[in-house]
């Protein structure tokens, strides 16, 4: 799949396949991402379908400026911030569990699930754009160019957001004593 844009393509030109296949490809990903605004896993689970109820039902144009991922994100950005002006809910980020490898042993596979807690629990405590931008670069890979189309920012304001939420990140886990080597 190339990112979206051909399930896209096919969806509306009459192929419902297209959608569905948009959906197993995003959900989980999008999912975790409006987490990130609303701090309720049930609830960003419903931003997520209406993002791809919106999708399908008002079409919106996608001009191929971005990645379809960035697209895609951009209009649950949206739907998230609609959702929090209705209920004006404050924004916290939820741990986020992960598959395991089984390959490693015990004790390793503690300490990385330790660290990653660890993160976590810190960015929740970060201000929502650090925790935004933090997110869309390092957990859903995006670059600078598509985690400002995402965020409404120019590149270089994307720039000075993810150095100073990577030196608030970085201080957050000193208070909480635990060093991050790969900050």
């Amino acid at each position: 799949m190339d990112n979206g844009e051909s399930s896209y393509r096919r969806f509306l030109t009459g192929d419902d396949s297209g959608i569905v296949e948009i959906i197993r490809e995003y959900k989980d990903s999008l999912t975790f991402f409006l987490n990130s605004f609303v701090g309720d896993l049930n609830t960003a689970e419903e931003l997520c379908e209406d993002t791809f109820v919106k999708l399908a039902v008002k079409k919106p144009g996608f001009h191929a400026k971005s990645s379809f991922k960035t697209f895609l994100y951009a209009i649950g950005r949206n739907v998230a911030i609609d959702y929090l002006k209705k209920s004006k809910k404050k924004i916290y980020l939820e741990d986020i569990g992960e598959v395991v490898s089984y390959d490693e042993d015990p004790v390793s596979l503690y300490i990385k699930e330790e660290r990653k807690l660890a993160v976590h629990r810190a960015m929740g405590k970060l201000k929502s754009e650090y925790r935004q931008a933090l997110w869309l670069t390092y957990f859903e890979e995006l670059s600078n160019k598509e985690t400002a189309a995402v965020m409404k920012k120019s590149v270089h304001s994307i720039e000075t957001l993810i150095y100073r939420a990577r030196l608030a990140l970085k201080s957050q886990l000193e208070k909480e004593g635990f060093v991050y080597e790969e900050l």
